[in-house]
């Protein structure tokens, strides 16, 4: 069976295209993916109306009556030859937040069972991700909850067999090289092994999703004692967040 040679356009339904990098998660694939997507936004095509990024593709949907598939067709694949879009620069105005995190306790109760898959101990789990910058690789699932990556090969570890009945909001998950930061109380198949007072999803601001794909993350151990202190004067949602710009 031919494989698709990358990148290949595909098109999604009437009013969709879908620029795919790899039929897998790679850091190089999830940068062509971001740097595309701006690159679109920035030719301000006329009938392009909404574009957005998985972890390794770019959607483009539009209005077919006042851009016709074929021209827009046209268009992206003059874009993809520009250039090599797996070491294309990232977007600009990323932003780098660090987030205070309590690793394991019973408010993060899988961290011991997660060091244990991945074959580490818990003080090296915490050592190794908490100290490893990492990349909103997209959003999805719920409104503003990210998909953050890659981590070492040490964290190629699979979901759960079974499912965690609930796991609270700000919580961090950890499975197959990514975490997640939940955006809001649920359900998961993946191993809770952080907790913090982030809030992604802020109906009332202006902005109501926190993160944009291509912002960086570091998640910083703090005791309970001080998430629960910056959780009693923490109104924001930030969490007790630093953030700061990252250079272009």
């Amino acid at each position: 069976m031919n494989r698709p040679s990358f990148p290949i356009i595909r098109h999604i339904g009437l009013n969709g295209l879908l620029v795919t990098f790899a039929d897998t998660l790679t850091e190089p694939s999830n940068r062509a993916a971001l740097a595309f997507r701006e690159a679109v936004e920035h030719a301000s095509l006329a009938g392009v109306e909404e574009t957005s990024t998985s972890l390794a593709s770019a959607f483009v949907r539009f209005d077919p009556l006042r851009l016709p598939h074929v021209r827009l067709e046209d268009a992206l694949q003059a874009l993809l030859d520009e250039r090599d879009w797996y070491d294309a620069p990232l977007p600009g105005g990323r932003r780098l937040w660090q987030v205070p995190t309590v690793y394991g306790t019973d408010l993060a109760p899988q961290l011991a069972e997660a060091a244990e898959v991945a074959g580490v101990s818990p003080e090296q789990a915490i050592a190794e991700l908490s100290s490893t910058r990492v990349r909103v690789l997209t959003i999805g699932f719920a409104p503003g909850q990210p998909y953050i990556g890659p981590l070492g090969e040490t964290w190629n570890i699979p979901r759960q067999s079974g499912l965690t009945p609930r796991v609270p909001e700000g919580a961090l998950v950890v499975a197959i090289r990514q975490f997640v930061l939940f955006t809001a109380p649920a359900p998961t198949g993946w191993r809770h092994v952080g907790q913090t007072a982030f809030r992604c999803y802020r109906p009332g601001a202006e902005q109501p999703f926190a993160l944009t794909p291509g912002d960086e993350m570091l998640f910083v151990p703090v005791s309970s004692a001080e998430l629960e202190r910056i959780q009693n004067r923490n109104t924001s949602g930030d969490g007790g967040a630093l953030i700061e710009e990252i250079p272009s």
